[in-house]
């Protein structure tokens, strides 16, 4: 199975097209919901809008990981030891510690039919963090929380 890019938009250029759900959708992610509209609209213009049609493999378990996606139209399955585990559609996300850390990805997602995806890469996250001061800062405090709690979680 290889992903098969049907469209792809670069740079941000699509993103007027829609652009509010967009953008609602990016600050419904945990990790970016400190951001302001202007720091989403940045967070949004790194990132490529990209469509896969169904049995694309986006991410594979056990390769490094390089991009955090968010399921704009369609679905995707997740996979971990060959199981399903999840199912995730509009709205839902993907890989966002690949962000930060290139470890190796713990479960493969497959599309479920054509589906569209806003993909931010590490370096292009990168180039966000270096743009806008004081995002790092807002973007731990959210990773620690979400470590906290799963830190309760498995106790």
């Amino acid at each position: 199975m290889q992903t098969a890019i049907v469209r792809r938009n670069t740079q941000g250029e699509g993103l007027k097209v829609a652009k509010d759900t967009k953008l609602d959708q990016l600050a419904r992610v945990r990790l970016f919901s400190a951001c302001s509209k202007k720091e989403l609209t940045t967070i949004g213009r790194a990132s490529d809008e990209v469509t896969v049609s169904d049995g694309a493999v986006l991410c594979k378990e056990g390769d490094p990981g390089h991009e955090f996606y968010l399921v704009l139209s369609g679905g995707v399955t997740v996979k971990r030891n060959g199981r399903k585990l999840n199912s995730l559609g509009p709205g839902q996300h993907f890989g966002e510690l690949a962000l930060l850390h290139r470890g190796p990805r713990n479960a493969t997602v497959i599309a479920d039919g054509e589906t569209t995806l806003l993909v931010l890469g590490q370096r292009e996250f990168s180039g966000v963090l270096d743009s806008i001061p004081g995002l790092a800062h807002k973007l731990l405090a959210q990773m620690a929380a979400r470590l906290g709690e799963a830190d309760k979680g498995s106790n």
